[in-house]
């Protein structure tokens, strides 16, 4: 008998005892360089299980501690229940990222008190690696051929799907490539350079205040700036250069074209047709769903966006509309894990592809490989680090390194598959803004309000 109770003892997950559990504290630590601000979170229960969740990029934690007193007490494995009470108080682009955040934080408990990987809890999974799409990015002045050799080294690596920058500052300071109002220019230059050339790093900090915030703000279809012939030509020959360095056999996708008309970027989605660019991104704010499909239904470059889209159903007017041909949601703003599994459903409803945009630290890409692998349709997951040679030990537990040959083997570990988090490697990455890691926040436990939407 005694061997008896032995062998169920060692098969029994005795560490944790889902119905009772609760969550007693929410703390998060802020670190820079990852390649960019990530706001890392830690939910604490009564039983021990720590869950690990994080805000999107270049956001602010505010939008995770917010909500801490709405779920201490709460049992987290209720997790669907929990996210219809906080959702209320997300919103677009990095505004999701509390709720997001929270809500992968949430699964990872869950997980972890059931011993399951998270992908299981979403009805489980459709592969067992997930491939990987590499954003490339040069620093400064350079060629198409320049970027073409980067992206050959991409190749090389393994990667099998491949993004790049063609952004107007590639010619900002070539004359007659742009038409804007008579200084207009000089104030991209002025206020905006951080944000046209940021993409190795975060938004800084400064991009937010003043005439910075007012330049960098100005929708696409606001700016008057247009791309003349010659700056159509400068840009399609710098595709041309690349196409010529890496050949037409992998996919080529572009992102960050800038902030002009949607008549200019009708013109230049013609002029890369003949290049089998494998979508277009983000050549209008999200919300347009009418600019969106007047461009799709131009050409023949497949269109899409997503990034800065909370909540699945907010996807389907583009969608239905056949705005998009693709969509690139990032699982720490469209709300979770959960609702990332609901857009996939509903793109093969309207027969739209998926690559999930990823640009954060090992805990936000874990949660991004669980919602490929539990999509029956995905293209692949964005993989932003390739330049950060620590950027793989922030998490223990996990594959290291985590890319292989093109692709990320979806974990198997319970929740999110991370361990624990190397707390030492983390203190030497603090951001120098947000200093502290994992501090008290009882700041935070009166914070309340009459949150019911209707009377």
């Amino acid at each position: 008998m005694n061997k008896i109770n032995e062998m169920i003892q060692q098969n029994t997950n005795t560490c944790s005892n889902p119905t009772d559990l609760k969550i007693t504290d929410v703390r998060v630590t802020n670190i820079d360089g990852a390649p960019k601000h990530c706001i890392l979170i830690k939910v604490y229960t009564n039983q021990g299980i720590v869950g690990y969740g994080e805000v999107r990029d270049a956001s602010s934690a505010t939008y995770a501690l917010m909500l801490k007193k709405r779920l201490i007490g709460e049992n987290p494995c209720n997790v669907d229940k929990l996210f219809r009470r906080i959702k209320q108080f997300g919103g677009p682009s990095r505004q999701g990222g509390g709720v997001s955040g929270l809500e992968i934080a949430l699964w990872d408990i869950a997980g972890k008190a059931y011993g399951v990987p998270l992908y299981q809890m979403l009805g489980g999974k459709f592969r067992d690696k997930v491939r990987m799409y590499c954003d490339t990015d040069i620093d400064g002045k350079h060629t198409g051929t320049d970027m073409g050799h980067a992206l050959k080294k991409r190749l090389e690596q393994g990667f099998t799907y491949l993004k790049m920058d063609l952004g107007i500052e590639l010619m900002i300071d070539e004359p007659g490539c742009l038409n804007a109002p008579i200084g207009f220019l000089e104030d991209i230059k002025k206020y905006s350079a951080k944000a046209i050339n940021h993409q190795k790093g975060s938004i800084d900090y400064d991009m937010m205040m003043g005439k910075n915030y007012e330049t960098f703000t100005i929708p696409h279809h606001a700016t008057g700036i247009h791309i003349t012939e010659k700056g159509l030509d400068y840009l399609e020959n710098y595709v041309k250069e690349v196409r010529e360095v890496i050949g037409y056999e992998a996919p080529l996708a572009i992102d960050h074209l800038g902030h002009v008309s949607i008549n200019d970027a009708i013109n230049l989605a013609r002029r890369l047709e003949k290049y089998n660019i494998a979508w277009l991104e983000d050549v209008a704010p999200w919300h347009y769903t009418d600019h969106y499909v007047k461009i799709a239904n131009s050409t023949t470059v497949p269109i899409g966006t997503g990034e800065d889209i909370y909540l699945h159903e907010n996807f389907e007017p583009l969608m239905s509309r056949g705005g998009v041909s693709l969509v690139h949601p990032d699982v720490l703003t469209i709300g979770g894990a959960l609702e990332l599994k609901k857009l996939g459903d509903m793109c093969d409803k309207y027969g739209v592809a998926m690559a999930i945009h990823m640009a954060e630290s090992p805990i936000g890409c874990m949660a991004a490989l669980h919602c490929a692998a539990a999509v029956q349709n995905c293209l692949a997951v964005e993989y932003h680090s390739t330049e950060i040679p620590w950027w793989n030990d922030l998490a223990i537990g996990i594959d290291n390194p985590i890319f292989v040959d093109g692709f990320a083997r979806v974990p198997e570990k319970p929740g999110l598959g991370i361990e624990s988090l190397n707390e030492e490697l983390i203190a030497e990455h603090i951001h120098k803004r947000y200093p502290g890691q994992w501090e008290d926040t009882s700041m935070w436990d009166n914070e309340w309000a009459n949150d019911r939407e209707w009377s």
